[in-house]
């Protein structure tokens, strides 16, 4: 009986996450932050991320109650803050603006915006929170975790798999690429501060 009620959970830590931090959509962000650089930088910037978002999430599992209560931060203002920062990336993308910065040696977009707050946004975070409270066994803590590690090993795949499509897709195809995914982004940032906001009124309520 504990062995079904883990892998449900698995299951459910995994589908979770997957769909929160969505590796198949981080590819064009992914080809549109690191356009220009070297097929290594860009593999070193894949797993760069995805261990960036690895120690965030594993962080906040542990920590992340505790961390916020401590900063008087609440998840609403966690949430609009990450969405301010995407929409600022979002708009960069957008108006081309990301070329400065992406070119530079000195800027690793592996950490921001890729590990944080992209991939360990708000989201993912508070998701990972709620998981980590319904832990009471080592079956159940071992779930919890193959399902980070799982989502996290889908998201470097899909980004070890964008260094082809770049060698397919061109300079020409990136160009378009960063502009759809500028307005993706700037789509998920609205969204998210949106649920700030609502969450915010709800507790004014």
């Amino acid at each position: 009986m504990n062995a079904v009620i883990n892998g449900a959970l698995l299951a459910e830590v995994f589908v979770t996450l997957f769909v929160i931090m969505d590796p198949p959509g981080t590819i064009p962000v992914f080809l549109s932050l690191t356009s220009g650089r070297s097929p290594a930088t860009i593999r070193r910037a894949a797993w760069q991320a995805v261990l960036v978002s690895f120690f965030v999430i594993t962080v906040f599992a542990f920590f992340g109650r505790a961390i916020l209560q401590y900063l008087h931060i609440s998840l609403p203002a966690l949430q609009a803050s990450g969405g301010l920062l995407l929409l600022l990336i979002a708009l960069e993308l957008l108006t081309g603006n990301e070329k400065e910065q992406t070119s530079s040696n000195d800027v690793n977009v592996a950490l921001v915006p890729l590990g944080t707050p992209l991939l360990a946004g708000p989201g993912a975070i508070v998701a990972t929170m709620l998981f980590s409270k319904r832990v009471d066994s080592v079956a159940e803590f071992l779930a919890v975790g193959l399902g980070i590690v799982g989502v996290h090993l889908c998201i470097w795949l899909a980004m070890r798999f964008s260094v082809r499509i770049l060698k397919l897709i061109r300079q020409s195809g990136v160009l378009l690429v960063t502009r759809i995914a500028g307005l993706l982004l700037s789509a998920i940032a609205v969204q998210m501060i949106a649920d700030a906001v609502r969450a915010f009124v709800a507790g004014e309520g």
